[in-house]
């Protein structure tokens, strides 16, 4: 028999992915979301992307990491569209920008500053980048039945993680900005742009406004315990996504 013609960079082909897609940035990550599946068949490793497929009670969800950075998440986002990808959740890390968001707290994004530069390769710079309402509000859902603090609201999007704009940091966190990383905005530019449902979850591993300031290996640990909350909320909410779709997918 031929061998299955996979798509060049996440190598997957044709019945590999699912309707629903977990997608970190971290392809660790995509071991630690998995082990909370009820079963998942691994696919391929290739670049930053590592791909696993499976069931999670009773509903049918790929796990693939993106790699950071906008560039890197657009390539593996447009190549599991291209195989029937419907709905994507971003499971994250990010930094806090308010001095009240404590170090592993899971935090819903629900739309994105674009500081970064993939997504304007896609819409104009007006264009907002806007996560899907189901898709937050099932996020939102999950968290709500759990007894662990939670935070939603506006993220930050960035290409260049050293660089430091202190001018633009005060202006968004008076705005109410709760979160920065690298992914999410192209995640939800893309989910317009290709008419495909997008979220966004993250536990913050930073937070620069913070008077004192742990050690790596504290914010390590703080950070993993708030991964395993984003991870079963991810989780879950492609439950509620499913249920609520009536499985036209």
């Amino acid at each position: 028999m031929a061998n299955k013609e996979v798509l060049k960079h996440i190598r997957c082909g044709i019945g590999d992915v699912a309707p629903y897609v977990i997608i970190p940035g971290d392809p660790g990550r995509v071991k630690r979301i998995v082990a909370e599946m009820d079963e998942a068949t691994f696919i391929s490793d290739n670049r930053e992307y590592i791909t696993y497929t499976g069931k999670y009670h009773g509903v049918l969800i790929t796990v693939c990491s993106s790699g950071i950075g906008g560039p890197a998440a657009s390539i593996a986002i447009e190549e599991l569209i291209k195989l029937g990808a419907k709905v994507f959740i971003r499971v994250g890390s990010a930094g806090g920008r308010q001095a009240n968001i404590k170090i592993g707290t899971p935090v819903v994004i629900t739309a994105t500053y674009r500081g970064e530069g993939t997504s304007h390769a896609y819409l104009p710079s007006d264009f907002p980048a806007v996560a899907s309402l189901d898709v937050t509000n099932a996020l939102i859902e999950t968290l709500e039945k759990q007894s662990y603090p939670y935070d939603y609201g506006l993220g930050f999007c960035r290409d260049a993680y050293y660089v430091q704009d202190s001018d633009l940091n005060t202006l968004l966190t008076n705005c109410g900005v709760k979160v920065a990383e690298q992914e999410s905005s192209i995640l939800f530019i893309l989910g317009a742009f290709r008419g495909v449902k997008t979220g966004a979850i993250v536990s913050t591993d930073s937070n620069i406004y913070l008077e004192k300031q742990p050690t790596l290996e504290q914010k390590d640990e703080l950070y993993l315990s708030g991964e395993k909350k984003t991870v079963l909320a991810a989780l879950d909410a492609c439950e509620i996504l499913f249920n609520k779709e009536a499985h036209i997918y």
